[in-house]
């Protein structure tokens, strides 16, 4: 079963019908990114809706946006206010969140999953990731094993992954 048929299955999270190639292609032309192969491939199946849902047909993007945006402005609201600096910048020096917001633009883009639950764009069968702020937790080795471990839905992965997006997986606890 897909990582979608086992959440409709559940009757736990209502679902609406998949998004169509044309409404993914239209996100992603949007919004700058390209979903992963399994992102895509979950959503095309069945939309979750409801509380902590990204809803990816609102006509109002304002939420969308600030849920693609969380992670980088998380990152540099701890540059700013709690001195967190990533070794892999550098030596921090003069403009410390103009010089980490350029580093992060670099960094792979974050998509919202689930409330503050990610994937990265474009890495395909890579581990959901809880971001807030700097504080980033590997939460399941892909989406059917997140899916058991968040909502306890199918079963756990026979193995546990270690994230290999860069930057992202460098902040892994």
């Amino acid at each position: 079963m897909t990582a979608a048929e086992l959440l409709a299955a559940s009757g736990r999270v209502p679902i609406a019908p998949g998004l169509s190639g044309d409404e993914i292609t239209g996100i992603e032309s949007e919004f700058g990114f390209t979903f992963a192969p399994d992102h895509r491939e979950f959503l095309a199946a069945g939309l979750p809706t409801g509380v902590g849902w990204p809803d990816w047909r609102s006509p109002d993007r304002t939420a969308l946006r600030l849920a693609l945006t969380a992670p980088v402005e998380g990152v540099l609201f701890d540059v700013a206010e709690n001195d967190f600096w990533y070794d892999g910048w550098g030596a921090p020096f003069g403009d410390r969140v103009g010089t980490a917001r350029a580093a992060l633009m670099i960094a792979p883009r974050m998509i919202p999953l689930y409330a503050h639950r990610y994937l990265p764009a474009v890495i395909p069968g890579h581990p959901v990731l809880s971001i807030y702020q700097t504080d980033v937790i590997g939460y399941g080795a892909d989406l059917p094993d997140w899916l058991h471990r968040e909502f306890g839905i199918g079963s756990p992965a026979a193995h546990r992954s270690r994230p290999t997006v860069p930057f992202w997986s460098a902040l892994v606890t």
